[in-house]
């Protein structure tokens, strides 16, 4: 598995969404940046918040878009346009409702499975899947029919935001090994201190 050279943590703009579950993929990039010291401004010409910086000892960009979910694409596409990035060198965190919150999943490849900022960016990628991606659970509501206000209307209960917090402080040897290109690595040691209770 090639390093990784840019992570894009996707969500939609804007404080009504702020705290949602559709824009915890932001949330965790904001997070890493603020550990590591990473410095976010606005970049036009990427359609995103976007800083460099050493990740657990590996040089990487990070990139917030300020598009719309389904827009995610944009920004997404046009920094590994810019930087030369093969797809196998990005990471993409977003929510994922398969999964209850405290479940962190690494991914390589795949389909969108309905997630719409996904398909942006597989389509931005010249219909390129091979990205990584990290799948943040979020749980679902029960009834399809509620689905979008559980995403994007709701903000999440404190005890929700607690335990996201909690997964989201990656120690900082799964991040060496993740950065780093070593995935089976970092999936063992990931998938193997879920929060959630559930295997």
């Amino acid at each position: 598995m090639a390093a990784i050279r840019l992570i894009a943590g996707l969500g939609n703009p804007g404080p009504q969404y702020h705290q949602t579950r559709h824009n915890v993929g932001a949330e965790f990039v904001e997070i890493l940046a603020r550990r590591f010291g990473v410095s976010l401004s606005n970049e036009s010409r990427f359609r995103g918040l976007a800083g460099r910086g050493l990740i657990a000892g590996h040089d990487v960009r990070l990139l917030v878009p300020v598009t719309y979910m389904n827009l995610s694409g944009e920004a997404v596409g046009a920094m590994a346009r810019f930087f030369k990035l093969e797809p196998q060198e990005i990471l993409v965190a977003y929510d994922e409702m398969a999964f209850e919150p405290g479940v962190l999943r690494l991914k390589a490849g795949g389909g969108d499975n309905g997630h719409n900022g996904v398909r942006s960016i597989i389509a931005s990628l010249g219909n390129n899947r091979d990205f990584l991606r990290l799948r943040i659970g979020v749980g679902h509501p029960g009834d399809r029919s509620k689905v979008t206000p559980y995403l994007t209307s709701v903000r999440m209960p404190q005890a929700e935001r607690l335990l996201m917090e909690s997964i989201f402080d990656i120690p900082e040897q799964v991040l060496d090994h993740l950065l780093g290109g070593q995935l089976q690595k970092a999936m063992t040691e990931l998938h193997s201190r879920d929060l959630s209770g559930d295997d």
